[in-house]
């Protein structure tokens, strides 16, 4: 090729040409060969004639054809507003929003952690306690990170007793975060970390344990997982025994390990301990004999109340059925329910002292006053009220040995109904007893404008009002205190309480004796008698109510009294609902309860016996029949 023809090679068909002879040799190799000198002549020849004439790409349709301007304006306003965006959006990112950009960018390596306080304890009166917190670490994963093989999901299932479908289950609910098992022993978190799970961590907590177990678990209540107090003692002082939790600020690798602390920590404040006035021992004996007395007359359940007349603390709160706190399978149904303040119920026969009370104060009657209940009936308003069995002439002091109903009336009806309003206000009835506890009843005292002459009579042996066993009690300690209502604690307070006087002491003395006499041979609860203490106190037995109609063979049995009589240490009030063993009088049902309650808390209290200890006289005094009371 000569010198010439070189700029030929860049011209705008040269190319064409060869791409042209390219093809056409595809066809027939031997006849490009036999043509190839002419071709190459052809080739120059042309190339010789395209020289000094270039390509005219103007001439293009594409580039002929003119843009509108329409087009171009818009493509440029799109940018612009797209840098617009971005700066606004960097402008909210870096100026207005800052704070919350800041913490998701510190939430991928950096965590605070809730440092748990130790919750508070409760002890009883003597420093046992009776609730405490145990270290117990929770098992938690990040589902996202979790690893492992069958092996160890097996073991880890067996471990936390969980199954393989709850297992995996609850690793699906949540790719950052699941408990997989909370409050575990130290034993299986051990375990669990020997498997080196990857994702799989633990949490330190505190676990509640209870020694006195579901003796003392209506006082006490419980706790959920996060240490909230759900009942009893727990809640009531909740804030009390919580404490305040402390905070640790860490920086964390993509791992979950900690390289780091940040800022300054919050050391946990642990929570206060709580005193009750609770004696454990006396706890423990009155849950056990009410227990007894549930089971051996097949009843649906029991309560039972001791009461220090001297500080007016509560040394004793037992409820049948219970639950073990520390148990949260058994944490359901009535068993929570601490009846023995929660519950009401119509109490029958031991309102009757409280109108001989009111009798003997007004100077109407005198203990030896004589009463005639012949023929053992009374009609009142369409109904009548009736006597287990007619009594004839009674004294005063044997309406209360004899529980008359017939000689109860006839001095109730004596009095103004306003009179006898005031009685039952002046003792708590009707009023929520001033206690720190959750879920007190205040019982049902109507006002006496809407009585009927009926229903101040029946409410005169116990029907037609409500009362807890605390309430009923605490009223009972006018009689132990000569006269004095006595304010009522669960909190420890070894200094004497100073009551209201509602009624003379020596009206309270005379009634005193009236319930020895009751508690005695010829009074409806001999069984009461207490082996080295004299003892005074009332039954009551009553039928159980539906809707408006009282059922005749449905009963709650109760005895409430006080001992020693010569100088009341303590007042017992027990309380059987629905025996249904063949026996359902207070005597034969609640009366034992309290011997057993009294002579053990007495002992307990290492308080002086004032009678001679005669076993022969005390088994003599078990076996008199009970006179049969009236309900």
């Amino acid at each position: 090729m000569t010198r010439e023809n070189r700029p030929a090679r860049h011209g705008g068909e040269g190319w064409l040409a060869r791409l042209a002879a390219r093809l056409r040799g595809m066809g027939s190799r031997g006849a490009a060969n036999r043509s190839g000198a002419r071709a190459g002549s052809r080739v120059t020849a042309r190339a010789s004639v395209n020289v000094g004439h270039p390509a005219q790409y103007a001439s293009s349709p594409l580039l002929a054809a003119k843009t509108p301007l329409w087009r171009s304006r818009l493509v440029v306003v799109g940018v612009g507003l797209a840098f617009a965006v971005l700066l606004g959006k960097a402008v909210y990112v870096q100026a207005v929003n800052t704070d919350f950009y800041l913490k998701q960018g510190e939430s991928r390596y950096a965590r605070t952690f809730e440092l748990p306080p130790k919750r508070g304890r409760i002890f009883d009166r003597n420093g046992l306690e009776l609730a405490g917190s145990v270290p117990a670490p929770s098992i938690w994963a990040i589902p996202k990170d979790f690893k492992a093989d069958a092996a160890q999901l097996k073991a880890l299932s067996q471990l936390l007793g969980l199954g393989p479908r709850e297992l995996n289950l609850r690793l699906s609910e949540n790719p950052n975060f699941v408990w997989l098992r909370r409050q575990v022993d130290d034993g299986v978190a051990q375990q669990v970390r020997q498997l080196g799970i990857k994702g799989l961590h633990q949490a330190r907590e505190f676990r509640r344990q209870y020694p006195e177990g579901e003796a003392a678990a209506h006082v006490v209540g419980f706790t959920n997982f996060e240490q909230k107090g759900q009942e009893g003692i727990e809640l009531t002082f909740q804030k009390e025994l919580e404490g305040r939790a402390g905070s640790r600020s860490v920086v964390r690798d993509r791992l979950g390990r900690i390289v780091e602390d940040i800022g300054e920590g919050r050391e946990p404040v642990d929570g206060s301990d709580v005193t009750l006035s609770i004696d454990a021992k006396v706890q423990y004996y009155a849950y056990q004999k009410v227990k007894e007395a549930v089971e051996l007359h097949q009843a649906k359940s029991g309560s039972v109340v001791v009461l220090d007349t001297r500080t007016g603390e509560l040394l004793a709160l037992a409820n049948y059925p219970s639950y073990m706190p520390g148990d949260r399978q058994s944490l359901a149904g009535g068993a929570l329910r601490n009846r023995a303040l929660t519950d009401t119920f119509e109490p029958g026969s031991t309102m009757k002292p409280f109108v001989i009370a009111q009798a003997l104060q007004s100077g109407r009657v005198r203990p030896e006053t004589v009463i005639q209940t012949a023929p053992g009936r009374l009609a009142i308003g369409g109904s009548t009220i009736s006597d287990s069995h007619p009594h004839g002439l009674l004294t005063v002091e044997q309406i209360i040995q004899k529980s008359s109903n017939v000689g109860t009336v006839k001095l109730a009806m004596d009095m103004p109904a306003r009179e006898m309003w005031e009685v039952f206000n002046g003792v708590g009835l009707g009023q929520k007893p001033q206690l720190p506890f959750p879920g007190l009843a205040a019982g049902r005292l109507r006002p006496h404008k809407s009585w009927r002459h009926i229903e101040q009579a029946t409410m005169s042996y116990g029907y037609g009002l409500s009362v807890s066993l605390v309430q009923l009690a605490r009223a009972y300690t006018v009689f132990a205190r000569d006269g004095q209502l006595m304010p009522v604690s669960i909190l420890k307070n070894d200094l004497p309480a100073a009551g209201v006087q509602v009624f003379r002491p020596e009206v309270a003395t005379s009634v005193r004796k009236m319930l020895q006499m009751a508690a005695g041979e010829g009074g409806t609860a001999p069984k009461a008698q207490t082996l080295g203490y004299s003892v005074g106190g009332k039954t009551g037995t009553a039928h159980k109510q539906e809707g408006n109609a009282y059922l005749s063979n449905k009963y709650r049995a109760w005895f409430v009294g006080m001992a020693p009589v010569s100088s009341p240490r303590i007042v017992v009030a027990v309380m059987v609902d629905e025996p249904s063993n063949g026996r359902y009088f207070g005597g034969d049902v609640a009366a034992p309860v309290f011997s057993q309650v009294v002579h053990e808390t007495l002992r307990a209290l290492r308080e002086p016996t004032d009678l001679a200890v005669q076993p022969q006289i005390y088994a003599r005094a078990l076996a008199v029949p009970a006179e049969v009371e009236s309900n």
